[in-house]
């Protein structure tokens, strides 16, 4: 009998997992970050962390003036970087973003790999930051980058997880296709501003967590005063009750907290809203 019981304990600890989110101080020097990056990664699985994730361009300054100049083919010095940490540190590292090249085109891209420093995952951002706020902030990623056309979903031994970055986040859609595709938690690597971050940064990833009923984790850099595009800063991760569960402020910082996948199935048992839980209301029938 307490053979069955140490069992069952043991898988209970194992079902759940510790999420780290590096807030990094990105600089000018590709080669800094990346060794800052691998450094806060090692710092992270130190202290028990089972799935690391980095921020929206973590190996070059943010901005469309910058893409040429950082964009690197993959694989390629960042994703070298990235390969190592992750086989170095013995965790699921996803890697934030880097600007991509591919031909004679740039893209936002996040690649994923498992403790054996295997890439499992890559997705291009979808949704590029083409904004115009008149008097606060005008960015057009378009007129450097191209978007990706796939959505990203890997396995891990802890639950399924669905990546978008940065401006992903606003297209609810997305995130409903994510987690019909089985995903219990949704990392975005992000880099809002000075004047979307405020208003909107924790409204839009509480939004996604309570319509989907799932773990949002949004992971950005730390902000730069002096940079061309200042980050908000404030990585946080909201569980699917909509509560902020962990979150930090702006500096450079890695964020922890335990994601436990058997949460989203009790939300969704308590509170079902999606159309394959309430067959007393719709007859839709997946195709």
């Amino acid at each position: 009998m307490l053979k069955i019981d140490l069992q069952v304990l043991a898988f209970l600890i194992m079902s759940k997992f510790r999420l780290a989110l590096i807030q990094l101080a990105v600089s000018a020097s590709k080669p800094d970050n990346l060794a800052r990056a691998a450094r806060l990664v090692k710092e992270a699985a130190s202290k028990g962390a089972n799935i690391v994730a980095l921020p929206e361009c973590f190996n070059s300054p943010y901005g469309t003036s910058y893409f040429p100049e950082y964009a690197e083919a993959i694989p390629g010095p960042s994703t070298d970087a990235l390969v190592k940490s992750a086989k170095d540190s013995g965790v699921f590292l996803i890697g934030g973003s880097i600007p991509e090249k591919d031909g004679d085109k740039i893209y936002n891209t996040c690649t994923v790999y498992n403790p054996n420093g295997e890439m499992i995952a890559k997705h291009r951002k979808m949704h590029l930051f083409d904004i115009d706020v008149p008097g606060k902030i005008r960015f057009q990623e378009s007129e450097t980058l191209s978007p990706g056309n796939s959505f990203t979903v890997f396995d891990t031994p802890y639950c399924k997880v669905g990546i978008g970055i940065c401006y992903d986040i606003r297209f609810a859609e997305m995130a409903q296709i994510y987690g019909k595709k089985g995903c219990q938690l949704l990392v975005y690597p992000g880099a809002f501003n000075m004047t979307t971050g405020p208003a909107h940064w924790e409204l839009l990833q509480r939004a996604r967590a309570i319509d989907n009923q799932l773990y949002i984790a949004a992971v950005s850099p730390a902000r730069d005063e002096k940079a061309s595009y200042v980050a908000w800063g404030h990585s946080s991760v909201v569980s699917p009750w909509g509560e902020v569960v962990a979150t930090t402020e702006h500096e450079e910082c890695i964020v922890y907290t335990e994601i436990d996948p058997s949460y989203v199935e009790q939300i969704r048992n308590q509170i079902p809203v999606s159309v394959q839980r309430r067959k007393d209301i719709y007859s839709v029938e997946e195709k």
